[in-house]
């Protein structure tokens, strides 16, 4: 690949007001950062933390301009490394990718051979960017949550956030696991969709978000995948049965915890961190092989939504208001 090939790319610019601009624009491969493999993107994941890194959220990424997106999968171009030929079908998430390093809604990315998984036979590119991120995440969290002794058997596991990326994998692998699951949301046209997913009980999202300052509550779930954080957050922890585990995996709704320890003290309850960005390789091959198997999402394609790259700037204003449903995919 000549190191003066153009590409499209979407790139957000700080303007001098203090504002930021997206749009289109064509890049060329010697602006990419250094990395062994090359790689010729094929489909790119929408996510939370894309939208906030291309609103200028100085936490997500430092350095403007720059290129959003976690989430990418297709073909090496070329390896500077013996694990990777040309050809090879790969997926990159998570690590740097999209945060300070230019990212996955563009054309062309070039990485450290230490980010790219190898994509599983029995999985798509395609389907591949539909779990993305939050696919990965979700899958992550029931894997801790069994790594505590969680079971079906045990009874329901709560999804909050229900139709947001994460928490539409969450059900969909859950069901694929053998879960019974109770999704809450804040949607009212949104039963079809989680119903189709595997959800067994659709509530409001006040369901999971308890206001009367007690500090345990009557046990109606056995666990719980929460992408909302706050109050909700708490209400998981609080009216989750003994010796139940709750995964923290968001924050669209608030960053901060305000509980009492009575639930850890007194009905065992864990709650467990879940950073997908910086899960080490061995694992991360282990999730996407499951996410490939047992906990393949049936239909996985119909709950990705397809755009074009030009079509990602108005995306992005969509999640950061909790209007998008399911997971959104530009196809290049």
């Amino acid at each position: 690949m000549n190191e003066s090939t153009t590409f499209k790319a979407l790139v957000v610019r700080e303007l001098e007001n203090g504002s930021f601009f997206r749009s289109i624009e064509q890049k060329r491969i010697d602006e990419l950062p250094a990395g062994e493999v090359l790689i010729k993107n094929k489909y790119a994941g929408l996510n939370y933390k894309d939208a906030l890194s291309a609103s200028g959220h100085k936490g997500i990424s430092r350095n403007y301009p720059h290129t959003p997106g976690v989430d990418a999968c297709g073909l090496v171009d070329s390896s500077e490394s013996s694990d990777f030929s040309k050809g090879d079908e790969v997926i990159v998430t998570g690590n740097d990718l999209g945060m300070n390093t230019s990212g996955g809604f563009q054309e062309y990315i070039r990485v450290p051979s230490g980010w790219v998984v190898p994509k599983p036979a029995h999985l798509s590119s395609k389907e591949a960017m539909v779990y993305g991120t939050a696919g990965f995440t979700a899958a992550l969290s029931l894997y801790k949550m069994e790594k505590m002794g969680q079971t079906p058997e045990m009874g329901p596991i709560l999804v909050t956030g229900a139709t947001g990326g994460v928490g539409s994998m969450a059900i969909g692998i859950l069901a694929k696991a053998g879960y019974e699951v109770i999704a809450s949301t804040g949607k009212k046209d949104a039963d079809a969709h989680l119903k189709k997913l595997g959800a067994s009980r659709i509530v409001d999202r006040s369901f999971a978000n308890d206001e009367s300052g007690k500090p345990l509550l009557r046990s109606q779930w056995a666990g719980a995948i929460d992408t909302v954080g706050g109050n909700t957050l708490a209400t998981c922890v609080k009216g989750c049965q003994r010796k139940g585990s709750i995964a923290s995996c968001g924050l669209v709704g608030n960053h901060e915890l305000n509980m009492t320890v009575y639930p850890f003290l007194l009905n065992g309850v864990n709650i467990l961190g879940v950073d997908s960005a910086e899960t080490d390789m061995k694992l991360r091959e282990q999730i996407w092989h499951r996410l490939s198997k047992e906990w393949k999402v049936s239909d996985l394609i119909s709950f990705g939504s397809f755009i074009s790259l030009d079509g990602i700037i108005d995306q992005m204003d969509l999640i950061l208001e909790g209007k998008t449903k399911g997971r959104v995919v530009v196809e290049f």
